[in-house]
């Protein structure tokens, strides 16, 4: 079966007790077992409950894996990842990813012992330049957020493995419907299903699948044992989402194509970041490494500073200030001060974080509507 297919039937089995196309939700904690010590498919809701095994196997299906993980929300399911490693190990990460994602390796990790540090994932040379004998994985987010870097996954998984590291690609921005990482050789792919696998702004989840099974057995078993997995509805809410996955994303890219031309040729826009355009560094490996679209993400600088980047910010009508990302509804956001505020400021001016960078996730709305939105917010003098 195709992509869009395997979104709507893989793992959604028709209710055998009424026929129902769509599962029931099991809101059960605590299932019945046939005798003492033996064991059944569903124990207790912690272990798995048969919604979100239904989920995982049809996250499994869409990333090309043997094993998927649902877990309570996207950073549970990074730290899921991290708890692999011991005192002593070194992730080597990308310079631009999700201020999260930072504020977890900088400032929670290194109380365990396990050292982080950042390098340009889009330079192979000097990325391996960054690797230590004592590196175990090396993190990668392509798109990269917020700056919409594109890495070459297949490159750095070969660079990582003979180094014997795991290789980690946080795939939230491209979804499987641009760019299936464990095919160009990483490990393990992440996701923050709250964004467009959930898709309507509703659902707090995060998802980790895995290309080998005995890795699978070992994030099992410590999810198992710490207990960060996603709740019924939510499962339910995100496995819905899936459903329209791919047209959702097809639609959100070509949209948020016309619209960073639109910006690109705006005189109060310094300059804009997507991959799409060929102005961009990546555009050319991104039109290798993603299926053709070019992600529904993009920023851009405004001139006049980090006021006036906030003004624009709080004059647009259809795109709402908010943090996140990937739904229906149109986002902006300030990184400096929004999604990436957890960044240390030097680190932030050192990765290109400017303070008159905004943030666009573009949503379902008519293109034309979205367009005229952010012309109005960019005009000297136009209405707040």
């Amino acid at each position: 079966m195709r992509f869009r297919t395997r979104a709507i039937h893989v793992g959604q089995k028709r209710d055998p007790a009424t026929g129902a196309v769509v599962p029931p939700i099991h809101v059960a904690t605590t299932y019945v077992l046939p005798a003492p010590g033996q064991a059944a498919r569903f124990d207790y809701a912690r272990s798995g409950t048969p919604n979100r095994t239904a989920l995982e196997e049809t996250l499994c299906s869409l990333e090309g894996g043997c094993g998927a993980l649902a877990y309570s929300t996207g950073m549970a399911a990074i730290h899921g990842v991290t708890m692999l490693l011991s005192s002593g190990d070194h992730i080597l990460a990308g310079c631009d990813i999700y201020g999260g994602t930072y504020r977890l390796f900088h400032k929670v990790l290194p109380a365990s012992g396990i050292r982080v540090s950042l390098a340009p994932s889009t330079d192979i040379d000097r990325f391996a330049e960054a690797l230590r004998p004592e590196t175990r994985l090396v993190w990668l987010e392509s798109p990269g957020n917020p700056l919409l870097s594109i890495t070459d996954i297949k490159a750095c998984a070969e660079l990582a493995h003979r180094h014997g590291a795991w290789v980690v690609v946080d795939n939230t921005f491209a979804t499987p419907v641009l760019t299936r990482p464990l095919e160009l050789g990483a490990d393990i792919v992440v996701h923050s299903a709250t964004k467009y696998l959930g898709g309507h702004s509703d659902a707090l989840g995060g998802v980790v699948v895995v290309s080998d099974r005995q890795l699978w057995e070992r994030l099992y078993f410590l999810q198992n044992a710490t207990g960060a997995v996603m709740g019924t509805l939510e499962t339910f809410l995100i496995s819905r989402g899936l459903k329209t996955l791919d047209l959702r994303v097809r639609e959100q890219c070509r949209s948020a194509h016309r619209i960073a031309q639109f910006l690109a040729n705006h005189p109060s826009v310094e300059r804009v970041y997507y991959p799409g355009l060929d102005s961009h560094p990546g555009h050319e490996l991104a039109s290798r490494q993603m299926s053709g679209l070019f992600g529904a993400m993009l920023s851009f600088e405004v001139t006049g500073g980090s006021a006036e980047a906030q003004r624009v910010a709080t004059r647009t009508r259809l795109f709402q200030l908010a943090v996140s990302l990937g739904a229906v509804e149109s986002l902006i956001e300030h990184p400096a001060t929004m999604s990436h505020a957890s960044y240390d400021a030097q680190d932030r001016q050192a990765h290109g974080i400017s303070d008159n960078l905004l943030r666009l996730s573009v949503g379902l709305e008519d293109p034309d509507d979205l367009i005229e939105d952010l012309e109005q917010a960019l005009a000297e003098g136009g209405p707040v």
